[in-house]
Formats: structure tokens, sequence, C-alpha cells
């Protein structure tokens, strides 16, 4: 191992900064290469950052040979648009093949895109979106302590990204978590994409850190042994995080692009580019072509954790209960915990944001304080924290509100989703259920949102006892989840057996619709607190001698086709849901009967405006989603008034 891993020494000496000054004037040409032969790209500041990268990925403990060590330190780019300069550096280091990145960057199949891609060793988080990159090192950060792991966490973030309102929550999320083991460094060109960042937002960054309770340091950002310097004092400090300034310039290296923001996103023609190269001394040929198509070097993947985690003990709950589903939610999940603590166990972190007994959560705060995680009011921080918990190993749930937990917290959800976390979203008080509170707390659109993230499955528990078996299924299942219920209590679920809909000896299967009575008139698809209804519903009709099914579709994003087809043999389907109409189960039915030709008679109920205050049943009758508006429809179809 060289001398200056792991910031062993005090100081670099000439020789150090000899060498690393040759390295980083190699790695500008190269990001000037990938840039200027792809069309496109962010030179200005992937050139200000190179000296900042080839410092950081020299001398932390991090190398080629040690990316699968679970004690690996950790660096997150959270500009992203500087990917060139993090590809210059890894590539050049040996991480990766660079005379392929320049020939591929941002081209078509590349695994170089044209932000960092977790695909590739190394690079552990998908960056871009401005903002989040301090909220995951966090995470990154809070996983190694609760993993007891000696990692540290760097994360090179932009001046202009500091006007990001996450930054903030981060920045506050850190102190008090005293996550010494986080050091920050901002990339102080003072230009952004539309100008001089004191002009376009001006900001106190010290201040505003230092009033957090960060150290913070000032550094020439091109000083190799200034940086050197500051970032030893971050990997040594054991009392808070380390926030490094760094001032430096846009464009550096090239005399006539220092300093002009034009270069954030613009790129040099061919004869800027060979000037530019003469000035740095490094030869001007293009890249050999290579093979854009070319498999991605295989990504850095550990076992999923879910594979360790215990089951525990499921809870049945009796025929005689009203329950709501978010109380169930919570025992399970106390009940996961417990069957997983003690020594060597997974780790498991509850994140929360000022509700947990509203969500249900507080009973793990009660009982084993060291898995909950209080993340104040700040959701979009507490997302990207759980997520880089979960990409860390951790198991992570985060409990909210679906109006804070989704419909707030949207593009934080997204990056997830890019990378791949494992994340476990439990989101309480959707729909109309949630009554009183009023429509700006009803979230009636969780269903359309969850089905724009691709690598995530959208579950809605009917009853207390599918919900308990849900979040256990959740918990020891790879993969990003969504769990979304009501408020209200609601009875628990009946077959027309009379038995229970869901025993002790159900297990929940993802995309499997549960039939909680058949009928040859037609059939109602629900989901969750409308299903009671639904069975009401029933019973009046069968009454009047119209016979009706009802089916439980709690995975609308995956569809169970034999059931629709038998559903829809029967002549009519009434889709029924606490959901924006337009978007929601209906939606994904009506879609899914037009492309498989199935012929019935098909009709949707739904959320079609905004709701106001009163009671769920005052909010359904007003909206015409109460018992007796499913039975009008039903038997309007059967050509019978009520």
């Amino acid at each position: 191992m060289r001398e200056w891993k792991k910031f062993t020494i005090d100081a670099l000496s000439p020789t150090h900064l000899a060498e690393f000054g040759d390295f980083a004037r190699k790695a500008r040409g190269d990001i000037l290469k990938m840039t200027t032969f792809a069309g496109s790209g962010h030179p200005g500041g992937a050139l200000s950052s190179a000296d900042i990268y080839t410092i950081l990925w020299h001398c932390a403990n991090l190398s080629p040979e040690t990316i699968r060590d679970p004690g690996r330190d950790i660096i997150l780019a959270s500009h992203g648009h500087t990917a060139a300069a993090v590809y210059a550096v890894m590539g050049n280091l040996g991480y990766y093949d660079i005379s392929r990145i320049d020939a591929t960057y941002r081209q078509l199949d590349t695994c170089f895109d044209g932000h960092p891609n977790h695909h590739l060793p190394g690079i552990e988080w998908c960056s871009g979106s401005l903002g989040q990159g301090l909220s995951a090192a966090s995470g990154f950060a809070l996983a190694g302590r609760m993993q007891k792991q000696d990692r540290h966490v760097f994360v090179v973030m932009g001046d202009g990204e500091q006007q990001k309102g996450q930054m903030m929550e981060a920045c506050e999320f850190a102190a008090k978590h005293q996550l010494w083991n986080l050091t920050a460094i901002v990339d102080l060109n003072g230009l952004q994409a539309s100008g001089k960042t004191r002009e376009v937002m001006p900001q106190r960054l010290d201040l505003k850190y230092q009033s957090a309770g960060w150290n913070v340091l000032k550094i020439n950002g091109h000083d190799m042994q200034e940086i050197y310097q500051a970032l030893r004092a971050g990997y040594l400090c054991r009392t808070a995080p380390t926030l490094i300034l760094a001032e430096t310039v846009m464009g550096k290296g090239v005399s006539f692009i220092e300093n002009r923001f034009e270069f954030h996103g613009a790129v040099l023609s061919r004869d800027q580019y060979k000037q530019a190269m003469a000035e740095l001394g490094v030869e001007a040929i293009s890249p050999k072509p290579a093979t854009a198509t070319a498999p991605c070097v295989d990504r850095c993947a550990r076992p999923p954790v879910e594979e360790r985690v215990s089951f525990g003990n499921p809870i049945e709950y009796g025929k005689d209960k009203q329950v709501d589903n978010r109380s169930a939610f919570g025992a399970a999940l106390l009940d996961v915990v417990k069957a997983n603590s003690g020594p060597g166990a997974v780790p498991i972190a509850v994140l929360d944001c000022d509700l947990a007994p509203c969500v249900r959560t507080q009973a793990v705060a009660d009982q084993f304080p060291g898995h909950f995680i209080q993340c104040g009011i700040q959701e979009h921080n507490a997302t990207t924290v759980g997520g880089a918990l979960a990409k860390a190993g951790v198991l992570a749930f985060f409990a909210e509100f679906g109006v804070f937990g989704l419909d707030e917290t949207y593009g934080q959800h997204r990056i997830l989703d890019l990378n791949e976390v494992g994340f476990k979203q439990v989101i309480t008080h959707c729909g109309l259920d949630v009554g009183e509170d009023g429509k700006t707390h009803q979230c009636i659109d969780y269903i359309s949102l969850a089905a724009n993230l691709l690598s995530y499955r959208l579950i809605l528990p009917a009853d207390a006892n599918q919900t308990d078996r849900v979040i256990r299924y959740v918990a020891t299942t790879p993969g990003n989840f969504i769990v979304a219920m009501g408020r209200s209590k609601i009875p628990v679920l009946q077959t027309a057996a009379g038995h229970l809909a869901y025993p002790a000896a159900y297990r929940f299967e993802y995309g499997k619709a549960d039939w909680l009575a058949r009928g040859k008139h037609g059939v109602v698809i629900s989901y969750g607190t409308l299903l009671h209804r639904a069975l009401q519903a029933r019973a009046k009709l069968q009454a009047k001698g119209v016979d009706i099914g009802v089916l439980n579709l709690s995975c609308p994003l995956e569809l169970d086709k034999g059931a629709i087809e038998e559903a829809a043999a029967t002549g009519l389907i009434v889709c029924y849901e606490d959901h924006h109409i337009r978007t929601g189960a209906g939606a994904l039915l009506g879609a899914h009967l037009a492309e498989t030709g199935l012929r019935c008679t098909y009709h949707r109920m739904g959320i079609e405006r905004h709701g106001s205050s009163g009671t769920p049943e005052d909010q359904f009758r007003q909206h015409h989603l109460d018992t007796d508006s499913l039975v009008k429809a039903v038997l309007r179809f059967h050509g019978k008034q009520e």
C-alpha cells in the first residue's frame, strides 16, 4: 500500500506532489478528449474538480483491488455532471480501461453514462439530480456505524447545488447524528449554468454549516498539499462531520475557458481541443474506435440483506376485530425488529419524520432505539438517507403519510429507483380515508406515482392480517417496495364462507389477486379501504337477486391475468377504488382489458375531484364511493333500481 493511503503520512513530499500534478494533468486531457469527441458533457466543472478527485481517489482507503471490501471508504460525486472527471481519475488508476472510456463516453449502451453509473465498481451512487448527494453520503456513513465498519465517506459537491433545500436538511441531520466519519468537499468554482453563483443565489456556506455543528475548513482547491491536509483532517476527526470549502477555477488548466460559466455544459470544437491539449502538454489524439455495446463491468453487487432477515411470528387478527392497517404494520415491523435483534443480526433502520405515533413506529422507537432514526421534518433527506442505508446493506423502512412520503419526495424516489437500492417505503393516510384532514393530506395518486418507478413494487393490503404478512414479505424480499394504506380502522375480512380471508397460514404472493367471494353476475375489483364496503354491497345485492363477486387486487402494477380473465367471463367488472379515477387501478385494468381483447362491460368508480374535510364515510358518500353508490351502479347494469 502506498504511504499516502488512508492519509497516513503528515504531509505530501515534493515527489508526491509532482506525481499527483502529472496525474491530474493527464486526467484533464482525458476529460477534454471524452467530452469533445462525445460532442456533449460538462467540461468546466470536471476540470475544476480534477485535483480534488485526484487526491481523494489516491489517498482514501479504496483501490481497484479493494472495491469489494465491506470496510472500504466510500466516495460519492453529488454534482454528477463532473462524471468525466470521475471516469478520468478512476480510469487512469486502473479501475477501468481509460481508452474505452475516451471512446465510448456518453454513447448508446456505454457503461460510461453522462452522469455516474452505479453499475461500475467503485461508483457507489448514480447521481445527477442535484442536492441529494449529502443525504446519500449521510446514509452511507450511518450504515457504516450500524454495521460497525471502520469506513469513511467522502462526498464532493458543487457550490450551485448548495442552493437546494435538501442540502440543509442533510447538513443538520449529519450534525445531529454526529457523523464524524463523513467529509464533504464543495468544488467552490463560483459559477453555475446561468452565471456567477453569488448573483444567481448568494450564500454564506461557512456560516450555514458551522451553525449546524460542522467543522469547516477553507482551502485552495488546486493546491494538492492543502487538499491532502484538509481531507486528512476530516479523516482523523472524531467529533463532527467536516466540510471543506475548496476554492477552484472552472475550466482549470485551459486558459481560454477558465472562469467562463458557458463551459459548464458547452464542449470544445476540434480546433479548441487541439489548443487546450497543447496548453496541458497532452497529446491531442483521437480516441481509437471501441465497441460501445461491449458489456459493462460487473458492479460490486452484495448478497441482498433481505435474504438474511427472519420472518418473525405472524400475528392473526380475529373476525370480530376492527383494526387499522397502519397498526398492523407497526406490530409486524416491531416483531421483525425483535426477531432480528442481538449480536450478529441484520442491521435494521426505521426512519421517521416526526410522525412515529401516527404511522405506528413508536413502539420500535421505545423498545429498540438503536434501530430508530429520527430525521425531523425532513422527508426529502430521510428518503435519500434510507435509500443509501439500503444500498449499503441495511434493511431500511421509512413510514410516512402518503402526501409526504411519496407525493412530496417523488424526485428522491426516482433516484432510488435508478440506484436499485432495496428501499421499503410504507405510506399511510392514503385516499379520502384520511377524512377530516382535508384535501392537502389526501394522497389520491399513489398508484400512478409508483407506476413510474420501474424497479418498485406496490402493495395495497386489504386488512390487518394481509398487512401483517405483506410487511414480513417486504422485509424478506429483495427490492424496492411501496406499501400503501389508509388511516381508518376497518373490519378484519372474511370470505363468503365466513372464514378469515387471510388466516395465520396465509403467505403473501406478489401479483396474486385474491377472491373474497365469487359471483356469476359480475365482479367488483377493489383493494384496501374499500374492500369491506364492496363485501357489504355484495350482501345487499344478493338480497336483490344479483350475485356479485369481490376480488382483492393488492398488486395493481402486476395484474393477475388469470383472475381478471375469470372476472371478465361474468360479463361485468366494476373497478372500485379510493384513488384518482384517471390514473388508478381502473386505468390499468381498462388498458389490460383492451389490450388482451377480454370482452365484458367495464365500469370505473374512483375520485374525480379533490376531497374536503369530513369523516371518511361522508367523503365516500359525497364522491359516490359509499356502499349504496356501488349497489346502485351494479343494479343499473342489470337493469334494476335499488
